[in-house]
């Protein structure tokens, strides 16, 4: 077994791909140390604690299990050692606006418009919903589904956890027989039309392109595999949220040494390997090695000097971005039975949505969104006779963002949640914070305040993103949504295995160059 010991590194940015790597760094014999710039672990999965209420400020989704099973299991430990899961009945709910009379509707509840289906962990009740609308629909679900498991498993293992970041690595035969039946080809769109007529059920199976910050016509075909994770997968929820799994990974760390400390930013990486000294207002940090858990494009652009960073400001630019998002928590008086843990309200037309994100950049006119209601599963996250829960509407990164432009859309928001779902909370807010794309730039120093990074189209997808190592400074790695395999937790626990890797193919006892 390849060994760091005797190597120092320094993780900056304690997101959930740093703290992975971490753990796996540490228990290679290093010596590693995170350093964080906000005031807790996790980066975007912070968590917001005010008057009784906690939210989670980021990711709220625990999906594909097996891999944080599987990440655990890597130290000998199961994720329940650290916390419980619940799996979700319904898995999510979803408000249609344009209300043609084939979802469930309760005139009771204030709003004729107010109807929805429930996604369940009940297959054969999904394929009866989707024969509701399109006869057959049920039997093409149930091979769609095939399809997309079949995706999932071969791509997980021999795309996903083996990083093919360079063409070379695609000059295999065996690599060409393994890709040989994934859909590889054509965008999201396409392939669910292939599949289903109904607006409705394109929409379905499509909602899963948020977690990837893409649109069904950039996105990758490849990605229905996400199908796979939804409805045969399950979606869970960890008691005391995603904050509680952050909490298990940073624990996790501990127990292998790792040493964390927040509240300390990086303001310049100098030097190279053995000898990198990072530069921040409470002095300088040695490290042998340093791996960027920070946002890629902050990392070249802000902490290296120009003759140091792989790519130029032109690259960068013309990247395609995921969206940011308006966000609302909101603490509120009594319960919001209307709404199911995961609630997506989705308008009638929702290709305008995602042209004013990454076509015309424009704040939407009538925008798809989601509510996440926390409360509904865990008493812990609201006070006793309240409820916590927040929105969030994605967004084109880069817009103007002003308090005049959030106060009109905070009651837009207000008022088509109460039009569309029954659920007025606009008179039982007893708490309100926002988040928008300035928080974001702010607080993670993302691109344009971007909420996820580089989207997954198809030019940015695989070996098409940047690399874990750095092209120009030895001894320098970069971890998470940057990266592969891309954007999510999922996904960033895996990248910090890939990183972890890279570190020990090149530096590693039995391999240092």
């Amino acid at each position: 077994m390849q060994s760091l010991a005797g190597e120092s590194v320094v993780v900056i940015g304690a997101g959930i791909g740093g703290l992975s790597t971490a753990c796996y760094l540490a228990d290679a014999g290093a010596d590693v140390r995170v350093v964080e710039k906000n005031e807790q672990l996790g980066g975007r999965a912070s968590r917001l604690e005010r008057d009784g209420f906690r939210f989670d400020m980021g990711p709220s989704w625990y999906l594909m299990p097996d891999v944080f099973e599987r990440f655990f299991a890597d130290f000998d430990r199961t994720p329940s050692e650290y916390y419980e899961l619940t799996h979700l009945d319904p898995h999510y709910r979803i408000f249609f606006k344009d209300g043609d009379g084939r979802g469930v509707s309760d005139g009771s509840n204030g709003s004729e418009n107010a109807e929805y289906v429930d996604i369940t962990p009940d297959l054969e009740r999904t394929k009866e919903l989707f024969e509701a609308y399109e006869s057959g629909a049920g039997e093409r679900l149930e091979r769609y589904l095939e399809t997309s498991r079949e995706n999932y498993e071969v791509g997980m293992k021999h795309f996903v956890y083996e990083d093919r970041s360079r063409l070379r690595d695609y000059v295999d035969l065996d690599v060409a027989r393994h890709a040989r039946g994934l859909t590889l080809l054509g965008s999201m769109q396409g392939h669910v039309e292939n599949y289903f007529d109904h607006p409705r059920l394109q929409q379905i199976m499509q909602y899963t392109l948020v977690f990837l910050g893409g649109s069904p016509s950039n996105t990758p075909a490849l990605y229905n595999l996400m199908s796979h994770v939804d409805f045969n997968l399950g979606v869970w929820y960890p008691d005391g949220g995603i904050g509680a799994v952050i909490d298990a990974v940073a624990a996790l760390g501990g127990e292998l040494g790792v040493e964390y400390e927040t509240g300390r930013p990086v303001s310049e990486i100098k030097g190279r390997e053995g000898a990198f000294l990072l530069e921040t207002p409470d002095g300088p940090i040695r490290a042998d090695l340093v791996v960027s858990n920070a946002d890629y494009a902050h990392t070249e652009r802000e902490l290296l000097t120009p003759e140091r960073r792989s790519y130029d400001a032109d690259y960068w630019e013309s990247r395609t971005y995921a969206p940011s998002a308006f966000l609302l928590y909101l603490g509120v008086e009594g319960e919001v039975d209307e709404l199911a843990h995961h609630t997506l309200v989705l308008p009638a037309e929702w290709e305008d949505h995602f042209d004013r994100i990454f076509e015309e950049p424009a704040w939407p006119e009538d925008p798809a969104y989601y509510l996440c209601v926390p409360s509904e599963t865990d008493d812990s996250v609201a006070p006793d006779g309240h409820s916590a829960l927040f929105v969030l509407v994605p967004i084109a990164p880069g817009l103007e963002d002003t308090p005049e432009i959030r106060d009109r859309y905070r009651e837009k928001i207000l008022a088509d949640i109460a039009e569309n779902t029954g659920a007025d909370l606009r008179d039982r807010i007893v708490l309100e914070e926002r988040f928008c794309i300035e928080e974001f730039a702010d607080r993670y120093n993302s691109f344009q305040g971007t909420a996820l990074g580089l989207a997954h189209t198809l030019r940015q997808t695989s070996l098409f993103r940047p690399p874990h190592r750095s092209e120009a400074v030895d001894g320098l790695y970069f971890v998470g949504g940057d990266t592969t395999p891309g954007i999510g937790m999922p996904m960033c626990l895996i990248s910090g295995e890939l990183t972890a890797e890279a570190v020990l193919e090149d530096y590693g006892r039995s391999g240092r160059r």
